[in-house]
């Protein structure tokens, strides 16, 4: 019996592509279903300190669900850093401007803060409407 712990090494990680059909899916669930494979956790391989994760393409960005109220209450909010920059926006109007941005948001709130989970942002793709130009790397539906 071996009581030694296995650590993958990056040239050993495989990375997949998954596909996402966001269309009638509630925003949180689906971010952190999108979050757990993005930072690898799906594996028996995860280490914490590696970016193990998948790719992930989202499709239908513009056809997502939210629960209650929060198209009107939700609110996203920034500042430029200059006298009266501050800005926020509802939710309803981010997903009319831009879909996208909802689903990598709600995504990012789910990684770690550091330069890992810069990295792992980097391999979510998200599209308003149905097609991407992925189609090169076979994606499979994420389940």
């Amino acid at each position: 019996m071996s009581t030694k712990t296995y650590t993958v090494r990056e040239s050993e990680i495989e990375r997949r592509w998954y596909v996402v059909d966001a269309a009638d899916e509630t925003l949180g669930r689906l971010a952190s279903r999108i979050a757990r494979v993005l930072e690898g956790k799906h594996k028996p391989t995860f280490t914490p300190n590696l970016d193990s994760g998948d790719h992930v393409i989202v499709l239908n960005a513009s056809r997502i669900v939210v629960t209650s109220n929060k198209l009107e209450s939700k609110l996203y909010i920034r500042h430029s850093g200059h006298p009266q920059g501050y800005k926020e926006e509802t939710l309803g109007h981010l997903l009319e401007r831009r879909p996208e941005e909802v689903i990598r948001r709600a995504v990012k709130g789910m990684l770690p803060r550091n330069r890992l989970g810069v990295q792992q942002l980097r391999k979510l793709k998200v599209y308003a409407g149905t097609d991407h130009p992925h189609q090169a790397q076979r994606p499979e539906p994420l389940g």
